[in-house]
């Protein structure tokens, strides 16, 4: 059971794993010019569809400066681009040509980098670690 004294060292455990897997994704990544929070903004787009700034920091988690810097950063790449919404304050963001296009190389560069992180856990304990976090996920 866990106690208020071993949280920490669960939630400390957690949150350097979370550091670890970010830094391999950004090696990943790399070759490409690319982050590990430009690939979410790009993933959620392309398994999503255009979404306003809002609702992409509502999803990831992200709050409005760092998501205005990524954006911004990939605009300049040229893998999104925002299209007025029919409220003048509001903007959707989606995915160019280009970044449609890119979109298979970077996809397989992360296959393969969670294939090598995944590397030795068997299969019904994946299952049961993703069951896990979707599930306390949606009670956070």
């Amino acid at each position: 059971m866990i106690t208020i004294q071993n949280s920490h060292e669960l939630f400390h455990t957690l949150h350097q794993l979370s550091r670890k897997l970010t830094n391999k994704l950004n090696e990943a990544l790399k070759p490409f010019g690319l982050y590990s929070a430009q690939w979410s903004v790009i993933f959620v787009l392309k398994t999503k569809g255009s979404l306003t700034q809002k609702e992409l920091c509502e999803y990831l988690f992200v709050e409005a400066p760092p998501m205005t810097r990524t954006i911004q950063r990939l605009v300049k790449q040229g893998f999104v681009k925002q299209v007025q919404g029919r409220d003048k304050r509001e903007k959707y963001i989606q995915l160019t040509e280009a970044a449609l296009v890119d979109f298979p190389k970077w996809e397989q560069a992360v296959f393969e980098n969670n294939k090598a992180l995944l590397n030795g856990l068997p299969v019904t304990s994946q299952a049961k670690l993703l069951n896990l976090q979707t599930t306390w996920l949606k009670e956070l």
